[in-house]
């Protein structure tokens, strides 16, 4: 399910289109919807009579990493009472993506009436928040002396949990499992986020039934009570809390009924589960490297049957994969500076030595390129100049990422998460060394990315995505987690660009929320104020 995501708009400086008063502006946010249609998502309200407004109105949208969502916003002078914007004066705009915005939370441009004309001084400014309480609530519930309704045996009690709705009605939000023939049960632990078990409200109503259970589902009510969150979370340091469960018709029938047994609340935690925006906004920098296969297996470059040979647009299977991944990666680094690394090439001047390592500008001291734009025309440079050899070695590249997520997880902060994109034709020679790379790097901030080029069957690419089982290494040493993804490009050559970029990044941000939650690391900026 998408992240949604509120945007807060203010400016500064706005043109003054109104005679004898200040302009009358209002925001309009737009995403594109494929070629030149922009489709409408949301408006600011009207603020009079000013040129520096700040909206108060949030522009709300879902938010998805695995796609680059080109935005719109419009600043116009409202003179009418018409929905319609044609007819009234047009401020200042800006394009930019969702994720320019999210990785750097606030982001300040200039307003532009048209493409390289800008708007006099003004400016826009464009806060990003996740609309989304991010707290869970964990319970450890237990009883006592609870009422027998079985005629064989003792009672089999669970939980069932309800809030109290807006509509008034009660609404289930949770069931404990059943615990057999036990009076005086304990139930495992659970968790549930907290905007589901009460839409974050701490005072809101909270009903939990305790009942017998019944294989043909006739459930016999064994006691009930009222609480809400505030009161459960007094249950905490050692000190539980307890509810005299009470069953209606029992208390009607007995003046000197007391309860069916009580419910204990031996521990109430609130605790807050971090998303993927919730890290990126924080303040970590996804480093994206990419290793492109340089090996003879892809074909002469010159001929027209080799995966490296450039088309009379310019363009190849390498090429067309790193531009769909690599636009919607290089949102999320703010200096947009990549290294870049071929393998499986002989290099000038002597041809001598087989590189399954070597920086795609031939700087190895300084392997990075500006954005994506800057490893295609590196790419285009270094092709003329090699030879393709053998052989495919995957594990170096591996390795070298790995050392650099390495340096980054004995900071011990969520400050930095490397991804690895490879782009292979699929022959791989060192798979064992390949495969205990990986399981190495899984324990590591670090995601890999394979995207198969060429008509190959990449039977040994679906063994290191291990979705179809758990990966070893030669050792038998199980991966941590999953952080392979591998998807072979042929599939998506006839598809739009953003298809391949949505199906090899739709991992990473659980991938990524994944190893710091295993590492108790909160976002650094939700962590400073600790």
């Amino acid at each position: 399910m998408a992240a949604k995501v509120e945007l807060s708009v203010s400016c500064a400086n706005l043109l003054d289109k109104d005679v004898g008063s200040k302009s009358d502006p209002l925001c309009v946010l737009l995403q594109s919807s494929g070629g030149d249609k922009w489709t409408e998502l949301g408006r600011s309200e009207c603020l009079k009579n000013t040129c520096n407004p700040s909206f108060s109105q949030r522009l709300r949208l879902d938010y998805r990493f695995e796609t680059v969502q080109n935005l719109k916003l419009g600043v116009y002078d409202i003179d009418n009472s018409t929905p319609d914007l044609k007819d009234d004066d047009y401020l200042g705009g800006v394009e930019l993506t969702l994720g320019q915005i999210v990785s750097s939370k606030t982001v300040t441009k200039p307003l532009q009436l048209k493409k390289d004309k800008p708007a006099g001084k003004g400016t826009i400014t464009i806060t990003a928040e996740e609309i989304k309480d991010n707290r869970t609530i964990t319970l450890e519930l237990a009883a006592k002396n609870l009422d027998n309704k079985d005629t064989f045996g003792k009672s089999d009690p669970f939980l069932e949990l309800f809030e109290k709705g807006a509509d008034g009605k009660w609404q289930l939000v949770h069931r404990t499992e059943v615990v057999k023939d036990n009076l005086n049960p304990t139930w495992k632990k659970f968790t549930v986020p907290l905007q589901t078990f009460c839409g974050g409200d701490l005072e809101r109503p909270l009903k939990m039934d305790c009942f017998d259970y019944d294989d043909n589902g006739s459930h016999d009510l064994i006691g009930s009570f009222s609480t809400k969150v505030s009161e459960l979370k007094k249950a905490a340091h050692g000190s539980p809390v307890q509810f005299d469960c009470i069953n209606p018709e029992k208390q009607k029938k007995k003046k000197s009924y007391k309860n069916s047994g009580v419910v204990i609340v031996k521990s109430c935690e609130l605790t807050s589960q971090y998303t993927f925006l919730d890290y990126v906004m924080g303040g970590c920098q996804i480093n994206f490297t990419v290793g492109i296969d340089f090996t003879s297996s892809n074909g002469d470059p010159h001929t027209p049957t080799s995966l490296h040979y450039m088309s009379p647009d310019g363009l190849n299977q390498y090429l067309s994969a790193l531009w769909s991944v690599g636009h919607v990666v290089q949102n999320y680094d703010t200096d947009k500076l990549f290294p870049a690394f071929g393998f499986g090439a002989k290099l000038p001047p002597d041809y001598q030595v087989e590189y399954h390592q070597f920086a795609l500008n031939f700087n190895p001291s300084n392997p990075y390129c500006q954005g994506i734009q800057g490893i295609v025309d590196a790419y285009r440079a270094v092709l003329p100049k090699l030879k393709l050899s053998e052989p495919t070695n995957l594990s170096p590249i591996i390795n070298h990422v790995a050392s650099t997520a390495a340096s980054a997880a004995q900071t011990n902060a969520a400050t930095q998460y490397c991804v690895l994109l490879i782009l292979t034709d699929g022959e791989i020679t060192d798979f064992d060394q390949t495969r205990d790379a990986i399981v190495q790097a899984s324990r590591l901030p670090m995601s890999i990315i394979i995207v198969g080029v060429g008509p190959a069957n990449f039977k040994a690419m679906e063994l290191l995505d291990g979705d179809n089982g758990v990966l070893k290494s030669t050792a038998g040493e199980a991966v941590a987690r999953d952080i392979v993804q591998f998807v072979p490009y042929k599939q998506f050559k006839d598809s739009p660009q953003t298809a391949l970029a949505q199906a090899v990044l739709a991992e990473v941000p659980n991938q990524l929320v994944s190893y710091f939650k295993v590492k108790g690391l909160d976002p650094p900026k939700a962590a400073s104020k600790k």
